[in-house]
């Protein structure tokens, strides 16, 4: 893939695909809460959606409208501030009034409207609210809304998360832009809270889902905040088919390289972003396990680590505490572990090897490889080939302060 311009901050329009925020006041009046997004006919649609038992009405309609319109819906309704989740059967029809609200504006089928919401959970959606808005959602929409949507899809984000690049494959030029949310209720299991990336490649809609699949297994699903799996979970990918070529079908082609690498690039980059912007965070950590049998088991020991509170605290102290670090490796439940085999690392200064602390190791290291605000923890298990990388960050006392005070 030959990356073009992908300038930091840039999110390039992608052809065939248009969006729009405006003001729905859901929860506080004035806020920008509410995100339509218009695809061209012909676009074909991906997504994959939490796998939480309590999952939200509008993952349940999605999911259902996605089947429903043969994966080619025309619009896209996001709104904050309330996730219409716990709310039983009145949050379907909630969702469904809403999809029908555009539906009709935009001269389409209710089956080809995909709601999807975040925000407080357990309260009634302000389905009036919302339907009163449309209007002045679809006289704004533009091919320019990226940025704009980046921030209208935030909820206790304190920044957009976007990413987008130019790239060559097959002889041709194509965009790739993507924007995402979340800070905290992190451990996806499937996507991201929400992340919506297109594409003006045409790609056949099976091959689009495998893609997608496999891009967030590498990505949004090796990141976590707080070890919480949200009940609005949901990543979509589009292809629009704006860039007139031959719809892609063949995996092993060079055109679907290109697309590959330049999605998992996006992909990563907005599932890092989400990490940095954890609630309250004060530390990047990349947690990298090598050695194991195989990769589970290397995500066993990467995650256990990664939800340890003690280890999350003592990263917000910047606190060499490597005994926490052993003792949750020790807990990650590998089978017939041997101890005395694995090194552990912080970026880069060995601080325990044979069961104990290093010989070399001296706390001064130890203080000093904890002071940056990036960190790499890094495992060897010294038993097998495999490895996973997983990320994470801190717990602060603004990550406490947030949360209790998120209903308020």
């Amino acid at each position: 893939m030959a990356v073009g311009d992908d300038t930091p901050g840039v999110l390039h329009p992608v052809p065939g695909l248009r969006l729009a925020t405006v003001s729905a006041g859901v929860r506080k009046p004035g806020r920008k809460d509410l995100v339509l997004m218009a695809l061209d006919a012909g676009a074909n649609v991906a997504a994959v959606f939490t796998r939480n038992a309590f999952c939200a009405a509008p993952v349940t309609v999605a999911r259902a409208y996605l089947q429903a319109s043969a994966g080619q819906p025309r619009y896209l309704l996001v709104n904050t501030g309330n996730a219409n989740a716990g709310t039983g059967q009145a949050g379907i029809e909630d969702a469904r009034a809403c999809a029908r609200a555009v539906a009709l504006a935009g001269e389409v089928s209710a089956e080809q409207v995909l709601p999807f919401s975040t925000g407080v959970i357990g309260e009634p959606l302000p389905v009036q609210r919302i339907e009163a808005a449309i209007p002045a959602a679809f006289a704004a929409l533009s091919s320019d809304g990226w940025a704009d949507a980046a921030l209208g899809i935030m909820t206790t984000d304190t920044r957009p998360k976007g990413c987008s690049l130019r790239f060559a494959a097959g002889g041709k030029d194509y965009v790739i832009t993507g924007i995402a949310k979340g800070a905290g209720m992190i451990r996806p299991n499937m996507a991201t809270m929400l992340a919506y990336i297109a594409t003006d490649m045409a790609v056949d809609r099976t091959l689009l889902q495998a893609l997608l699949g496999a891009a967030v297994e590498t990505t949004f699903n090796r990141i976590t905040i707080d070890g919480d799996t949200s009940t609005n979970d949901a990543c979509v990918l589009v292809a629009t088919g704006a860039a007139g070529n031959d719809a892609l079908c063949d995996p092993a082609s060079a055109l679907c390289s290109g697309l590959r690498e330049a999605l998992e690039t996006v992909c990563l980059a907005l599932a890092q972003g989400l990490v940095r912007d954890g609630e309250g965070a004060s530390k990047f950590v990349t947690v990298q396990v090598n050695g194991g049998r195989e990769e589970q088991e290397c995500l066993d020991v990467a995650f256990t680590i990664a939800h340890s509170p003690l280890v999350k605290t003592a990263l917000f102290a910047s606190d060499p505490n490597w005994g926490r670090l052993l003792a949750a490796i020790g807990r990650a439940g590998l089978a017939d572990l041997e101890v005395n085999r694995i090194a552990v690392y912080l970026n880069d200064v060995l601080i325990a090897s044979e069961g104990c602390r290093a010989g070399s190791y001296t706390e001064e290291q130890g203080v000093a490889a904890m002071a940056p605000s990036d960190i790499v923890i890094r495992i060897e298990l010294n038993r097998g080939d495999s490895e996973a990388t997983v990320w994470t960050s801190d717990f602060s006392y603004d990550y406490v302060r947030i949360n209790a005070e998120y209903r308020t």
